[in-house]
């Protein structure tokens, strides 16, 4: 149908009615659409290049004609934004969890013992992924037209960057077929094949400009571009791996996600395989550890995931990562190189790091310099010696690491290495807490913990003061002129343009920056703060809470750990934080000096209020997240598990374990009708 209409002579635009027009545009943009699934997508064109380019060619004629039928959503829309200034913050309609790792087959195995003992009797399937080593994306379509593109951030929040999107031609601008969601969010890899990573990097090369290391960071760098055009000159592509939020569309099986995916008009990966039991995942995963390297693009792994929906609800989540799926991450790629000297670095909660110096060496396509040993134990474990020839490798494909000594290149030369009694930034004497393995310095003012959580404050996920980065923060506590966050607030313009590179202007911006970050969330306030375990998304389910600092600040122990999402060890990190007399009162300098941390929008009414909800099974009234989000507006909380705090279970068709378990812990349950007569009208 699709080469029937192509090839139609297009009629004689010069007596074209506005409603021919109208339905010319309309019949091009289809036709259009279906070659690019079919070239892009499918890898499997209908027509010449040259036939298509005709097609383009005469819709960017008719729209130039008609300018008033210019639609976001048209081909012809692909480039051509203009470039902006910055990239606005996107918050995700469903976070974007990261993944735990497994790094060997016992790893795997585990995980599917966890995952089998929560499900209890169940059978459970598999869907195994390659793990596309690319920039990960939430796209949002709206009745079926593309609306909003933004980067994966802290998973919770990332960065507009639609008109970029735009401009990939895997990316449907409209999905395709009848009955589609109202919202759908679609997560999937933007990626750079390596022949087109190597292109780009040769034509850096010739106009003397900085290589990409990888083509990760090469397709991070081309979506992140201010200016579209550039994106749109590097060949991106993209697979989709699975749907965030989404109202209107009930799927009972990730398998029949990606399969409804791919006939909507995205790509999906073709590697992708349903296993019926853990020996067939073991099965995919050592086929494609020897395939690996014969793929047009990079690879660092593979993805398995709980195939069943309601599977995975009842396994739930913790703040990091689903349990229903794990990242097993291939055997890295090693090399030989030497340690030239091992150095300790602070961080900023206190913890002395040993640092191997090495002489450079390519790693997975990138130049290492360095390596962690991690803590004294493993320095001697592996008996690292300063003049050591070793094996290191990139840990997950991301750290740098020592892997193992090479013993026989010793020449008698070698000189072993001590953890320092002092703190190499303060001088302090350092303790290792009984039962850790971290050496700490406990100074609270050590230059080095401060200037780490000062950089920490700053950035961008925490108070995004933009104007004040490392080399600022530096300056200022060198001059005294900051002890700590508090003190940003207190300074003049006077005190910075003193300061080395920074005149009447400059200083003025970097005030301006400070006393913007006054107005910001508790979630971002909360997680600025440095707490040791408490990241962005700790931070956004603390902030729900408690709703206010000083609340969260009074709560005890057992009150942070009955949050849903919050565990025992995060709970005690937060609560000894609060109960040291320095952070309250830091704490208490920051709101004094005007800093307003909002709540989030909550309902602080309504029939749920206070309660948490939990919901198992299929509803006939709603899906999954439309009754949650119900819960949600209502007042109420949704729990991914069944606890003793625990108010209500909703058992819709074909509940699982969760059901039996209220009835174990004598938590009220509820029918569908029950729920509904619940939330009122």
């Amino acid at each position: 149908m699709a080469r029937a209409r192509s090839a139609k002579q297009p009629p004689d635009r010069g007596v074209l009615s506005k409603a021919a027009a109208r339905r010319r545009i309309s019949e091009l943009r289809q036709v259009i659409e279906h070659h690019n699934y079919r070239y892009y997508a499918l890898d499997d064109p209908e027509v010449s290049d040259a036939a298509y380019d005709r097609l383009v060619r005469e819709l960017r004629e008719l729209e130039e004609q008609f300018p008033e039928y210019i639609t976001p959503d048209s081909p012809t829309q692909r480039v051509g934004a203009p470039p902006a200034q910055a990239f606005a913050a996107v918050r995700h309609g469903q976070p974007m969890l990261s993944l735990a790792n497994a790094f060997d087959e016992d790893e795997l195995r585990a995980w599917a013992r966890r995952v089998q003992g929560a499900l209890e009797a169940q059978t459970i399937a598999y869907v195994c992924e390659l793990k596309i080593d690319g920039a990960a994306v939430n796209l949002t379509y709206e009745d079926g037209r593309f609306t909003r593109g933004a980067t994966r951030g802290d998973g919770v929040q990332g960065e507009d960057v639609t008109p970029n999107l735009r401009t990939i031609k895997s990316i449907p601008l409209r999905l395709t077929g009848s009955r589609l969601p109202s919202l759908l969010e679609v997560r999937g890899e933007v990626h750079l094949s390596v022949a087109a990573f190597r292109a780009i990097n040769t034509e850096r090369e010739a106009q003397a400009q900085p290589l990409f290391a990888n083509p990760r960071n090469a397709a991070s760098g081309s979506l992140r571009q201010l200016d579209p055009r550039v994106t749109a000159s590097r060949p991106l592509d993209l697979f989709v791996y699975g749907v965030g939020a989404v109202e209107g569309l009930e799927l009972r099986t990730h398998e029949a996600a990606l399969r409804w995916l791919g006939e909507r008009g995205f790509k999906t990966n073709p590697h992708t395989r349903l296993c019926t039991s853990l020996d067939e995942v073991l099965t995919y995963v050592r086929e494609w550890v020897e395939r690996r390297a014969g793929l047009p693009y990079e690879t660092d792994g593979v993805v398995v995931k709980v195939n069943d929906v309601r599977q995975q609800a009842e396994l739930g989540s913790t703040s990091q990562a689903p349990r229903w799926a794990i990242a097993y991450k291939f055997p890295a790629e090693q090399a030989v190189t030497q340690v030239k000297d091992i150095k300790v670095y602070v961080g900023r909660t206190g913890a002395l790091t040993p640092v191997a110096e090495l002489e450079p060496v390519r790693v997975s396509g990138v130049t290492v310099t360095s390596a962690t040993l991690h803590n004294a134990d493993e320095v001697r474990r592996k008996d690292v010696r300063i003049g050591d020839t070793v094996v290191v490798q990139r840990a997950g494909e991301v750290i740098p690491e020592v892997v193992r000594v090479l013993t026989e290149h010793r020449t008698g030369g070698e000189r072993a290495f001590t953890m320092p009694a002092t703190c190499p930034a303060c001088g302090t004497k350092v303790v290792r807490p009984q039962g850790e393995a971290v050496t700490r310095c406990i100074n609270a003012s050590c230059p080095a913990q401060v200037l780490g959580r000062l950089i920490h404050f700053c950035s961008r996920g925490a108070m995004n003061i933009d104007r004040v980065g490392p080399k600022l923060l530096m300056q200022l506590l060198d001059r005294s002129l900051i002890k700590n966050p508090a003190d940003l607030y207190r300074l003049r313009r006077e005190q910075l343009i003193d300061l080395e590179r920074m005149a009447e202007k400059s200083a003025q911006n970097v005030l301006d920056s400070i006393a913007q970050s006054k107005r910001t969330t508790l979630a971002r306030l909360v997680y600025a703060l440095g707490i040791r375990h408490v990241g962005a998304h700790v931070a956004e389910l603390l902030a729900a809470h408690f709703g206010r600092v000083e609340a969260l600040m009074a709560a005890d122990f057992e009150e942070i750990r009955d949050v849903q999402g919050i565990g025992t060890t995060i709970a005690e990190s937060v609560a000894l934080f609060f109960r040291q007399s320095q952070n309250a009162r830091l704490v208490r300098e920051l709101l004094a000096l005007g800093v307003r941390p909002a709540a989030p929008a909550r309902t602080q009414a309504g029939p749920l209020a206070g309660k948490q909800v939990v919901i198992t099974g299929t509803l006939s009234r709603f899906t999954r997240s439309q009754a949650e989000q119900l819960v949600r507006d209502r007042g109420g909380s949704v729990g991914s598990g069944v606890s003793r705090k625990t108010h209500f279970v909703v058992a819709g068709q074909d509940p699982g374990s969760k059901l039996e378990k209220a009835k174990k812990l004598k938590v009220r349950t509820l029918s569908e009708a029950e729920f509904i007569s619940l939330l009122g009208p």
